[in-house]
């Protein structure tokens, strides 16, 4: 037996401003990450030309030398006016390292290993 399936206009008429304010949010949440992004980018590029920090290859060239393994997450941070670059890293061993570094000499200046 078939239930007969009514639509009422009204209903519909409801439901589409609503349908369009989730997409429209959904749309505005996936583009704000990206535009962050790009604004942590320009501001290392701006960094790196002002010669406030070096750039994040000859960092992790030094890195790598003291400190073998693969690279997981990088972040540019400025704290007290200082230039840091957060690094994890994996370790051979399975070992999970995070480093802070002085984003202008990659002096280590804090290490923890979990």
């Amino acid at each position: 037996m078939k239930i007969p399936v009514t639509r009422h206009p009204l209903a519909l008429s409801r439901l589409l401003p609503l349908l369009a304010a989730a997409l429209l949010g959904i749309a505005v949440l996936s583009v704000a990450p990206a535009r962050a992004d790009d604004d942590d980018h320009e501001r290392a590029r701006r960094a790196v030309e002002a010669g406030q920090i070096l750039p994040l290859r000859d960092v992790l060239a030094r890195l790598e030398r003291t400190y073998p393994g693969r690279v997981l997450e990088v972040e540019l941070e400025r704290d007290d006016g200082l230039w840091i670059y957060e690094v994890k890293l994996l370790q051979a061993d399975g070992r999970l390292l995070k480093l802070k570094l002085d984003a202008k000499t990659a002096a280590v200046l804090k290490e923890k290993r979990r």
